[in-house]
């Protein structure tokens, strides 16, 4: 934890649903959501207007489709997220040459680093204020919520408590006031079973792991966790802004066209997959302590389990071997549609292993995961056309894909430079609609500056 307020944290709101918003003014003020539209489809971001229904990412996209029937279903257009975070990491190095992207639509920055005075308190809300404005103008109207303090962990927090379109700047000496009456999960790396394990010591708050004993931690979540969140319940966090992060973990994932409940061949699809991760391991030069197999079931809860070793490997072997390990103890009675293998805890030299299996650890996780660093799942309409997808027509020029069906598809035409436009009708293979060749260009345009990709 620094003694000035020097780290500052942005996330852009409701991203994909919001860049929708924008380019599309009929959706302007009414629930929109973005991901999978199809029956197997997940949502990836819903807008603030669709979360008032209860809608959130990760759900199922039949689940949002029921508590907001209304709402605009859109599939994604990643290429335009992306031409509007270029924009925003440009901004964001205009402040500091220390920028740690940490997806396509949230960054760390390092205040200090760029020069600014980061022990007036006001100049830093003048700098927070003026960092908003000039995104608001930048991206021609996309918001984001700021929080500034000093270390990741506080700036982060503050900017989830200024969502939405918000800032905070912390006070030093105010962090651990600010972060007692939270709840233990805002902590960083708090997920659903550390939750669970803390709720097991009655700790439910921010304050009650701050009463912890740092023993009764080590205990129930093991030492290396244990001791880091008893540090970061007092808000002692020395994380720095690192620009070019490694690489923390190597993993491929296979999604199937109907969930699979023959247990052989989804060993064979894990022992292929391990096969595939230990050859990109073996080509990074670095070896795995930490094999993980990620299952989600057909009603879309996932299954996170770990296991790290004793010693390090790159073996194809020993990955597949764990991985079916792994699969052996779920039981995938009920379908599964997505698989996966994974490595981590990367050391550059290999290290035997000295004892057996049953002094391996082992972390299981049951959630449901999405990611805003992956685009969306993209579903194309029956016809081809995917909901919300841009298209061009010579008589009416750019729009987007309103629905499809029965061999027709409805197009609105309109984009972020016109009023709400009209909407037409067409046969789905009416060769006088296409689609655009090209981005619509904005202004700040700025294809160097790189997000974070998935």
């Amino acid at each position: 934890m620094r003694p000035t307020a020097s780290i500052l944290h942005l996330d852009l709101d409701a991203f994909f649903a919001a860049v929708e918003q924008r380019d599309k003014p009929s959706l302007r003020g009414k629930p929109v959501i973005v991901g999978g539209v199809g029956q197997r489809g997940v949502v990836s971001t819903a807008s603030y207007e669709a979360r008032a229904f209860g809608v959130r990412s990760a759900m199922p996209s039949h689940e949002a489709r029921r508590r907001a029937p209304n709402a605009a279903f859109l599939s994604g257009r990643y290429d335009v997220y992306r031409q509007s975070s270029q924009i925003v990491m440009a901004l964001l190095r205009e402040l500091s040459p220390l920028v740690e992207p940490l997806s396509i639509d949230e960054a760390f920055v390092d205040l200090e680093a760029g020069g600014h005075d980061c022990r007036d308190l006001d100049a830093l809300r003048a700098l927070g204020q003026q960092l908003r404005a000039d995104l608001f103008e930048r991206t021609e109207g996309l918001t984001a919520s700021v929080g500034i303090g000093s270390s990741k962990f506080i700036a982060k927090v503050g900017s989830e408590m200024a969502k939405p379109n918000g800032l905070l700047v912390v006070s030093p000496g105010s962090e651990v006031e600010m972060v007692s009456p939270l709840p233990a999960r805002a902590v960083p790396g708090v997920g659903p079973v550390t939750m669970e394990k803390l709720e097991r010591l009655g700790i439910k708050t921010v304050a009650d792991l701050q009463r912890a004993e740092p023993a009764e931690l080590v205990r129930e979540v093991g030492r290396t966790w244990g001791e880091a969140l008893h540090e970061l319940a007092f808000a002692r966090d020395d994380r720095p802004v690192s620009p070019h992060r490694e690489a923390k973990s190597i993993s491929i994932e296979d999604t199937f066209e109907t969930d699979l409940t023959d247990r052989p061949e989804l060993e064979r699809t894990a022992t292929r997959d391990a096969a595939i991760v230990a050859d990109r391991l073996r080509r990074s030069g670095q070896f795995a302590r930490t094999i993980t197999l990620k299952v989600r079931l057909g009603d879309f809860t996932t299954w996170t389990r770990s296991r790290t070793l004793n010693g390090a490997t790159d073996s194809t072997e020993r990955i597949a071997q764990v991985a079916r390990d792994l699969l052996a103890a779920l039981d995938v009675r009920e379908g599964v549609r997505l698989l996966g293998v994974g490595v981590a805890n990367f050391t550059q030299a290999a290290q035997e292993e000295l004892f057996d299996l049953e002094g391996d650890q082992v972390r299981e996780q049951d959630v449901v995961t999405t990611s805003l660093e992956a685009p969306p799942v993209r579903v194309r309409g029956r016809g081809g056309w995917s909901p919300g997808s841009e298209v061009e027509h010579p008589d009416f020029g750019r729009g987007w894909v309103w629905g499809s069906g029965l061999g027709r598809v409805t197009v609105r035409f309109e984009t972020r430079l016109t009023g709400v436009g009209p909407v037409r009708t067409f046969r789905t293979d009416d060769e006088a609609l296409t689609r655009p060749e090209a981005l619509l260009p904005m202004t700040w345009d700025s294809p160097a500056a790189e997000p974070v990709e998935a």
